[in-house]
């Protein structure tokens, strides 16, 4: 098969936001990150920037702990990403995010979601039908704030994602990497 008529490849990158505070008074949309939040997602950001994980796009939930985990993430990779704000994205079932990433330009090849659970781990494990197995049963087992799935699509368009397809490459939790940092 000659390299033009081969599939696209588009890589989705989803990533709960670092752990989050609980003040009195303070409604949920409003919550900010906690200290350990604010340790974690730098780490993850440095993570993705040695990894060569910077993406295209980063679609962020609206809500105050994703844009936080989000600065704090951008801040640690190699340029300036552009992002959008996401409303559509906070506290959704997982079928409802995988209709905003099919409305993601085809110019876009490497997309980030930053969100929430129950649809971040709801939406991995909807589109990882194969990968690393280690990684899809630590996903399978809990999706911790500030963790990140990274999975491959075989597709032109984001418009042609299906549950299913994706191949999951990596799964990785701030607890890992800070392991792997003093190990």
């Amino acid at each position: 098969m000659p390299d033009d008529a081969r599939p696209s490849t588009r890589r989705l990158m989803l990533l709960r936001h670092a752990k989050s505070a609980w003040p009195d008074g303070v409604a949920d949309h409003r919550r900010p990150l906690s200290e350990r939040g604010r340790k974690a997602a730098p780490v993850v950001g440095a993570f993705m920037t040695r990894q060569g994980l910077a993406p295209d796009l980063a679609l962020v939930s609206t809500a105050r702990r994703a844009q936080e985990t989000w600065e704090l993430v951008a801040g640690a990779l190699p340029h300036k990403i552009p992002e959008r704000d996401a409303v559509g994205i906070y506290e959704i079932a997982a079928t409802a995010i995988l209709d905003a990433i099919r409305r993601i330009e085809p110019t876009v090849e490497k997309l980030l979601l930053v969100g929430h659970n129950p649809g971040m781990a709801e939406l991995a494990l909807l589109l990882a039908g194969r990968g690393d197995e280690a990684a899809l049963e630590r996903l399978r087992e809990k999706f911790p704030t500030a963790g990140l799935a990274v999975m491959d699509f075989d597709i032109e368009r984001w418009s042609d994602i299906e549950p299913g397809t994706g191949r999951l490459v990596r799964f990785v939790t701030p607890r890992m990497l800070e392991e792997e940092w003093s190990g």
